[in-house]
């Protein structure tokens, strides 16, 4: 009932990963023109980590990308446990840095600041040494479930699996609850409290994975009141004083001690740790600002005033948009939480799969390693499936496919759903089956984008694209015409978090302010929606939501769950890969679902 309204996108899930290929190479440096203010221009070296990888980046203070480089990052996954190792992250993130840095002793004088937008729902036992303790929890960890369950349920009556009384604290002090999945912040400790005690006592402090990176960059333990928020512990009531509440940490059996500081996600933490500052050859006054998760980030770089709506498009996919107030629709799972700009909320609604039908359709079907494949270098996947697509009539000649390769969680929470392709016959090909990809995932915005719009109050208007699919233009075309709104696509989609944590650096140093950001932001195209389609999509749309009412009772009698938590016989614990894909659409990479599955949304 309550899952998904934070996006920690593949899933997240995360945009770090490099432009999406057969293989993933071990590093990528994208050396890229533009940019302002001439060769002395200060720039940020902006971290992107992801669940795939870590990306760093130069970026000048008005969002200009000099250039990235990137290094991929191992997920471990067993059952349902599912864990990344948190030195692997800290070793990629100096080896891209490295890479991005070497050999240009002006670029590294010109870099004034370092902030990190991060996947989240992970979570880090750190000792009273600085060392993480074994691998950190990832969002596609499962373990807690059981022993969330045991907090959040009611000794007589429960809704969906939570006492009334329980929930209702949580909704009405953070927006949100805790997620039955054990996917979270809440589900990791208790899981470490309950089943792991020799852990526990050696735990100093329970980080999620930006609290982590910035306390190697810079010595200080702490965590913004973004990554915080999927512990459950925190009264939201006020956005600018988020703050531990008491109560709520006795819910989870936890110690506040064990807990980190609770800092905004402009302020300044204190300069480089001098040993990181020489390695990088940075100054020794490289200052670090405190930064983001991943969905945070992507709000700063893509729509930062009021009620103006963004769509990243990645493994996963999400809507969001800024709102003056905390607001939770219960029934349809979104929820607005609190984020990096100070005094406002992130309203969030989060689809599992998005572009990871693209890269199963890639992975799965196409380029399968099986006696059908060919020895062949693989084309440049995503270009081609652009031009293919482009060329079938709107409506892909009647095919309809739903894209729940991972079960769904807006606007409904059913994680027994699955993907189908409807009404295929021997008239059609793969080309028609290429373009009902795009425009099943198009109709599944649509129906994400309805209860958005009334949690908002008012049609989401122009909604601005970013995330690896939002290169395609194709795609873009596709969404304007089927959710009848028109899309922005940025210049650098793929960049959108590099960018805002760019822009967090800017507000924290004082060199720009948030009212400044959208003038920043640089705008490739408008799609409009094209009048004469509207009929036919509408008549689509009615379509995909009657196969939705219709074969769920099946999918929940084919994907019936154990008492254990695990998939029957005919269950798929990560049908799409989405447990760490190798990027898609033009190349999110780890984004995917890594969402705060417990929002109360």
């Amino acid at each position: 009932m309550f899952a998904t309204a934070v996006p920690t996108a593949s899933a997240s899930p995360n945009s770090s990963a490099p432009p999406a290929s057969a293989a993933v190479p071990t590093a990528t440096v994208m050396p890229l023109t533009g940019g302002t203010g001439g060769d002395n221009s200060p720039l940020v070296l902006a971290i992107d980590l992801g669940t795939s990888g870590c990306k760093c980046a130069l970026v000048t203070l008005d969002g200009h990308v000099q250039g990235w480089a990137f290094r991929p990052v191992a997920l471990h996954v067993q059952g349902v446990q599912a864990e990344q190792d948190p030195l692997e992250w800290w070793s990629a993130l100096l080896a891209a840095a490295d890479e991005l840095l070497a050999g240009d002793a002006r670029r590294r004088q010109r870099v004034t600041a370092v902030c990190c937008s991060t996947q989240t729902e992970v979570t880090v036992c750190m000792d009273r040494d600085g060392e993480p303790i074994g691998r950190a929890f990832s969002w596609l960890d499962a373990r807690g479930a059981q022993a969330i369950a045991r907090r959040t349920r009611g000794r007589w009556l429960n809704i969906e699996g939570y006492g009334p009384l329980k929930l209702w604290r949580w909704l009405r002090l953070t927006g949100g609850a805790p997620s039955g999945t054990g996917r979270d912040g809440a589900g990791h400790m208790a899981y470490v409290r309950d089943h792991l005690p020799q852990v526990y006592e050696r735990t100093h402090q329970f980080l999620n994975a930006l609290d982590f990176l910035n306390f190697k960059l810079c010595g200080r333990l702490c965590a913004t009141q973004d990554s915080i928020l999927t512990s459950w512990v925190t009264d939201n009531r006020d956005p600018a004083r988020v703050r531990y509440d008491a109560g709520l940490i006795r819910m989870l059996g936890l110690e506040a001690s064990k807990l980190p500081d609770i800092v905004g996600s402009t302020d300044v933490l204190g300069p480089l740790r001098p040993e990181v500052a020489q390695r990088l050859g940075l100054s020794p006054q490289t200052r670090v600002v405190a930064g983001a998760v991943d969905t945070s980030a992507v709000a700063v770089s893509a729509a930062v005033r009021d009620y103006e709506t963004h769509l990243y498009l990645g493994t996963s996919s999400w809507l969001g948009a800024h709102l003056p107030r905390m607001r939770t629709d219960v029934r349809h799972k979104i929820a607005a939480v609190p984020c990096a700009v100070p005094q406002r909320y992130l309203a969030l609604a989060l689809q599992s799969t998005a572009g990871a039908n693209l890269s199963f359709l890639r992975d799965r079907i196409l380029f399968h390693p099986d006696e059908l494949a060919s020895d062949e270098e693989h084309p440049a996947v995503y270009e081609v499936l652009n031009r293919i697509a482009a060329r079938v009539p709107p409506g892909a000649r009647g095919l309809i496919y739903t894209p729940w390769l991972f079960g769904e969680r807006t606007p409904v929470d059913d994680p027994l759903l699955r993907a189908g392709l409807l009404n295929l016959s021997l008239e059609h090909s793969r080309e028609d089956i290429f373009r009902a990809f795009l425009e099943g995932v198009a109709l599944n915005t649509r129906w994400m984008m309805e209860p958005f719009s009334r949690l908002l109050g008012r049609s989401p208007g122009t909604v601005t694209a970013v995330g690896g699919g939002a290169q395609s233009d194709v795609w873009c075309q596709i969404l304007a015409d089927v959710t009848g709104q028109p899309i922005r696509q940025l210049a650098q989609p793929i960049q959108a978090n590099a960018i805002g944590a760019t822009y967090l650096a800017a507000v924290g140093l004082g060199e720009r302010r948030f009212e400044d950001l959208t003038e920043l932001r640089q705008t490739r195209r408008v799609y409009e929606p094209t009048a004469s389609l509207r009929q036919l999509h509408n008549d689509q749309f009615e379509t995909f939501k009657e196969v939705r009412q219709r074969l769920a009772p099946l999918y929940h009698r084919i994907n019936r769950v154990s008492s254990t938590g695990a998939p029957g016989a005919s269950g798929m614990a990560d049908p799409a890969g989405v447990a760490g894909g190798a990027g898609v659409a033009g190349g999110t990479g780890g984004t995917g679902a890594k969402g705060a599955e417990g929002v109360a949304a």
